[in-house]
This record gives C-alpha cells, sequence and structure tokens, in this order.
C-alpha cells in the first residue's frame, strides 16, 4: 500500500549513516537539568495536532522537560523524521502508518478501509495486547517509542448526485477522486466507486464542471475547500478514520526516570485526548453547517461498506504482510 524500503537496509543505513554524517546534538540536559525534547513535523503551528502538544503536552512536562516545536518541516524534512530519531538526531515527531509501513509492512494494516470504526476504536486498538509485538519491534529495531494515536479525523463521501448512497452498489459507475496512488485508488474500488485521480487543487472546477461525481475527504476539508458549493450531498462512510502517531526517542525515553516516564506517557495521552475531541466536535458540528448549506447529510448501511472493503483488502497482495488473525482481533474490539 506504500512504497515499501528493506528494513535491513534502512537499519543498516541508519548505523553507517550515524558513523558517516555529523549528528546533531541532542542537548539531553542545561544547567538546570531539563531535558530539551524537539519535535519536527511538516504541521502548521495551528493544526489541531500542533495546538494540542503546545497547550497540554509542553507545560505537563515542564517541570523537567523544555518542549521544543518546529513546524512546518523547518527542522527536517517530512519523511525524514523517524530517520532522525534513530540516529539520535530528534526526539520526537509525528509520523503515521503509511510512513512506518515503509519500513515495516505489517503496518499497512492501518492504512485499509474500515479498519477503525471511530476515534474510540482507534484508541482501543492503539492500546490493545495484540499491538505490543508491532511496536516493540519499533523500539527495539528503529529506536522510536509510539506514545500514542492521534486522530485526524474520518473521510467522507461527498457527491454531486441526488441518488442516495446506502451500499457499495450504489456507487457503481460513480466517478470518486481519489488521490493518484495505488493505493487510494484501491479503497475506491473497494467502495464500489469508479476512481478517478484528480489532483486536490483541480477538485472543486472537476466537481463543477461534472468531470467527476464526487470525492472523499474528512469535513473541514470539504468546507475549508467550498466543496459544498458545487455537490448536493454528503454520505457519511466513515470509510477511513484517519490518525497519526506521538513519536519518542526511545534512548531519551529510557534516560528519564520513572516517575518522568510516567508525566511524559500522561501529558500525551492527553494531548491526544484534547486534540481529538475538538476535532470530534468541530466533525459534529459541520453536519448541521452543511445542512444549512442545503445539502443532504445522512448515513448508509455502513456494515455493508465496512464488509465489502475489508473483503476486498483481504483478498488482495496487500493483506499478505498483515499479522495472522489481526482484522479478526481489531473487529472484535
Amino acid at each position: 500500500m506504500t512504497i515499501r524500503i528493506d528494513r535491513r537496509r534502512f537499519l543498516g543505513g541508519m548505523a553507517v549513516a550515524a558513523g558517516a554524517l555529523p549528528v546533531l546534538s541532542a542537548r539531553p540536559s542545561f544547567a538546570d537539568d531539563k531535558v530539551t525534547l524537539r519535535l519536527s513535523s511538516p504541521a502548521t503551528p495551528g493544526d489541531q495536532r500542533a495546538v494540542a502538544l503546545t497547550e497540554v503536552f509542553a507545560p505537563a512536562i515542564k517541570d523537567f522537560a523544555t518542549f521544543e516545536p518546529h513546524w512546518n518541516a523547518e527542522l527536517f524534512k517530512q519523511g525524514t523524521e523517524l530517520e532522525a530519531i534513530a540516529r539520535g538526531n530528534l526526539e520526537m515527531s509525528i509520523t503515521s502508518a503509511q510512513e512506518l509501513a515503509t519500513i515495516y509492512p505489517e503496518w499497512s494494516i492501518f492504512t485499509a478501509g474500515y479498519l477503525h470504526r471511530d476515534a474510540e476504536h482507534q484508541k482501543k486498538v492503539f492500546a490493545a495486547d495484540f499491538m505490543e509485538p508491532m511496536k516493540k519491534k519499533v523500539e527495539d529495531e528503529l529506536g522510536v517509542k509510539l506514545l500514542t494515536v492521534m486522530y485526524l479525523g474520518r473521510r467522507q463521501l461527498n457527491l454531486r448526485t441526488d441518488k442516495d448512497v446506502k451500499v457499495p452498489a450504489d456507487l457503481a459507475g460513480v466517478r470518486l477522486r481519489m488521490p493518484g496512488t495505488d493505493a487510494w485508488q484501491f479503497l475506491g474500488k473497494a467502495l464500489g466507486a469508479n476512481p478517478v485521480p484528480v489532483a486536490f487543487t483541480e477538485i472543486y472546477t472537476a466537481l463543477q464542471t461534472g468531470a467527476i461525481d464526487g470525492q472523499e475527504n474528512p469535513l473541514p476539508t470539504d468546507k475549508d475547500s467550498k466543496f459544498y458549493e458545487v455537490t448536493k450531498q454528503i454520505c457519511l462512510t466513515s470509510h477511513l478514520v484517519d490518525l497519526n502517531y506521538l513519536a519518542f526517542s526511545k534512548k531519551v525515553w529510557d534516560g528519564l526516570k520513572p516517575e518522568q516516564q510516567q508525566v511524559v506517557q500522561k501529558a500525551a495521552d492527553d494531548a491526544a485526548e484534547s486534540g481529538r475531541k475538538k476535532q470530534l466536535k468541530l466533525e459534529a458540528d459541520l453536519e448541521q453547517f452543511f445542512k444549512d448549506k442545503g445539502l443532504k447529510v445522512y448515513t448508509p448501511d455502513v456494515d455493508a461498506f465496512r464488509k465489502h472493503v475489508q473483503k476486498a483488502y483481504l483478498d488482495s497482495e496487500f493483506a499478505k504482510d498483515w499479522p495472522q488473525g489481526m482484522v479478526d482481533k481489531i473487529n472484535a474490539l
């Protein structure tokens, strides 16, 4: 589902690079013995994840650590943050299942449609016992501890047609804009639609002219991009519950006192929860916003969509790298 990097080559490259390249100082302490925790992320300062970390995480750890965020990828280029942590050049980042899957293919399971049902289910999956081997491998081999899961939002169908969509068969022939990668195009087909690759900047015009029949994005994106001006309905399929993980240097973690580790863990969970609640409220408020704009907003037979999409993935090449029985365990939560 993503570009895959051979794990041995990646980890071997880390060892070579660590000796060949200058290592940025981790700056573990100042005169007051405070640890500096630098975070690098392509997110903007106004992103809900950034706000939560700045307003919730940073104050909670201030007695023994200084949180130093670098947004807009100003410290490390997007996609290189895990490598930087592995080298000892960085303490924290916000990573994704897609990024982890380039090193550990089994993580691609969390890029598939309908594995997570909602934000609460997402939390339960991350905390489940069956996740421990996957998280431990990342810790042991990459030196990265995944502290918590961060909710990004649910992707919904946004169509310019009047016909209600209740089950996947209702999307037959519907030209649904999806991002151009194979993984996204596969998800469009799994939903029952005819996926069409269109650049994000061209979606509005494509909807307006009828070049496509619909698109899918989280509700905040639909509002910000004003797709509601050229569409007639929003079908709340929630086919992908987007997420990120808060990544932390295992070396730095091991250097903290047990009581400090507890504070950092709680601060991370509290920050994730704060962002989660704000994003959920925004999504709920936007449902009414779109109704007020004259769009139909309704929930289809989500179980039918889930079964259809999961079967498509389980029958695909993507599933061969997934841990045996993991889908059933996730569904059972």
